[in-house]
Formats: C-alpha cells, structure tokens, sequence
C-alpha cells in the first residue's frame, strides 16, 4: 500500500523514496511543559518538570527551523498551559512552516482554541478516551470535562484538521465499539485509536464497526484492518525493518535532550543527545550502531505506521542502493 493511504500527512512514498540525512525535517516534536489539569490513567508523565524556558523553545525551534522544518507539534503536559506557546506558534507561522499542530485534553474554554486558531495552528490532536462523560472521567482521573471537550471539537473540526486519539485499556475496550461511533458523530478528519502501553493488546468488539465509518477515516481504517489480521498497533517483528530510517528526519524534544521519537521518549528511553547544531549527525551516529531487535522500547512498542515507513524506506535504499548518508 502506499503510505499516504494510511492518512497521516507527514508519511508518503516520496518522503520514502528521497528520505536521506540532509532531507528537510519532515516532523518535529516539542514537549514544552509537564504541567496537565487531568489524570489519566495510562499517562507515562514526564521525566523534566516544569516549564521549557522561551529561549531554550525557540533555539530549539531555530535549529528545527534551519533544517527546513516542515511539521511541527506542540504537546507535553497540556501545552495549553504552557505560558509562552502562542509565541511560539507565531514563531513559526513567520517562518513558514506548514503544519502547526497542537495535542491537547482539549479541555480548555473554547476561546483559547479560537485564539491558537487566529494565530495559525491548522491541526489539533484532542483526546477522548470516552463516549459519555462517566466513562471519560473514569479514563482521565475523574474530571468532569466531557462537555467542553465536545463543544470544542464540534467548533474546531469545523475550521482545521482535528483527530481524535482514544487511548484503550481494560476499562474502556470494551466499549470501543460505541466509543468509535460516538466520535464518529463529531465530524472530525480522523480517529486514532491505540492500546496504552500498559496494556498493549489487539482491539476486540470492533467486527461489527461499519465500513462505511471505517471509509470516512484512513488512520482508523488502517488500525482497524491491521487489527483483524491480528496485527497489534505497537511492536515489531522478525520481518520488520530493523533499522529507523524516520530518525534521520523526524525529531522529538524535551528539554535540552533530542529523542528517536515521541514514543521512544514517553516510554523512558535515554535522549540521542543535547540539540544543537549538530544533533543530526548524532541522530546518525545513533541509527548506524542501532538495532530495533535488541532494543526492547521499538522491539515492544514500535507504531505500526513507523514500522509500515521504515519498512518501506528499506526496501527503496535496497532497490536502488540509494547512499542515504
């Protein structure tokens, strides 16, 4: 299949086929605060407390910027809380990055969103882990937000391209089913749904989940398919790339440390090294001596769309015998 089926815009052939160490960063994201007005139950939290310093954010967001930075994604912690992100979010606006994307509770009043809207973000990741407001408390640490939340997305889908990620563990999988199609009321672009981590099992109760909604959503319907061949969300196998082409090109930062990915990071694994101006070449260093087999955070918790891109890299640098150094 080609990647730009799966529905996440960062992921394409072309990025495949051209993918090499000077390409531009394709995504970049920045974990700017461990602050957060919920509890869910599945958060891995944050290994740096407090709040990314302006200065530190913005060198950040300059060497990102100075590497032809196409996809940015502010996350953390809530990063609505975070004191200096419309900042940011002009930042990059000015410097004509294409995608300002936001992931948050989505619990904030509907004029924060409005305002990040004015400003420029053009994509927000909302959680919602429930279909109704008790089930939804049960997920997020018992916060009545359930309401805000819906009037926010039922705003914002109208005007940006909003996602909706359903986290699922043993409290609410069995309502997956009823939970996808009450999501699927809110007219939103897309729904991602994934196992926490804790509990990382195959979604069950989804057979009888419509083709019709499963056709208006592509991430959803490839994690659904994917499901049904009893292929789970996260984790790798023996057929499976053992090399991450995607951290030659895709970056996730928490304080003054780069990290393979966002998923290597919220599951504590060590940091590349400190960002610099140099932290592509140490994003090198560490995908020549890196092996996904022996690493139990990608061998266990590889996403399935970094398995599908990087497989799909491989098979181009081995059919062409591209040098991507």
């Amino acid at each position: 299949m080609k990647l730009e089926d799966i529905g996440f815009y960062t992921l394409s052939d072309r990025r495949a086929k051209t993918s090499f160490l000077k390409s531009p960063i394709w995504r970049a994201e920045l974990l700017v605060t461990d602050k957060c007005n919920l509890n869910c139950i599945y958060c891995r939290g944050m290994n740096i407390k407090g709040d990314m310093s302006l200065p530190l954010a913005q060198y950040v967001l300059h060497q990102w910027i100075e590497n032809g930075l196409k996809n940015v994604r502010f996350s953390g912690g809530e990063p609505t809380l975070y004191p200096y992100l419309k900042t940011l979010i002009r930042g990059c606006k000015k410097s004509g990055v294409r995608r300002i994307a936001v992931s948050t509770n989505g619990t904030q009043p509907l004029d924060c969103y409005k305002e990040l809207l004015g400003l420029g973000v053009n994509d927000f990741s909302i959680s919602l882990d429930g279909g109704c407001c008790s089930m939804n408390m049960k997920m997020n640490g018992g916060k009545n937000t359930f309401y805000q939340v819906i009037k926010n997305i039922r705003y914002l889908s109208q005007y940006s391209y909003v996602t909706i990620g359903a986290v699922f563990n043993e409290i609410n999988v069995k309502k997956a089913l009823s939970i996808i199609q009450f999501i699927d009321g809110l007219n939103v672009a897309d729904i991602r749904i994934i196992s926490s981590a804790q509990y990382n099992k195959a979604l069950g109760n989804i057979d009888n989940l419509s083709q019709g909604i499963l056709d208006k959503y592509p991430i959803l319907k490839y994690r659904i398919n994917n499901y049904r061949q009893g292929v789970n969300v996260r984790g790798i196998t023996k057929n499976d790339c053992a090399r991450c082409y995607l951290v030659l090109d895709d970056v996730a930062v928490m304080g003054i440390f780069h990290y393979p990915c966002i998923i290597y990071l919220r599951e504590g694994g060590k940091p590349i090294g400190e960002i610099n101006e140099n932290f592509r070449q140490d994003r090198l260093s560490w995908f020549k001596n890196h092996n996904a087999f022996t690493d139990n955070i990608c061998r266990i918790n590889c996403l399935d769309v970094c398995r599908e891109f990087n497989n799909k890299v491989d098979f181009y640098v081995r059919k062409t015998k591209r040098n991507i150094f």
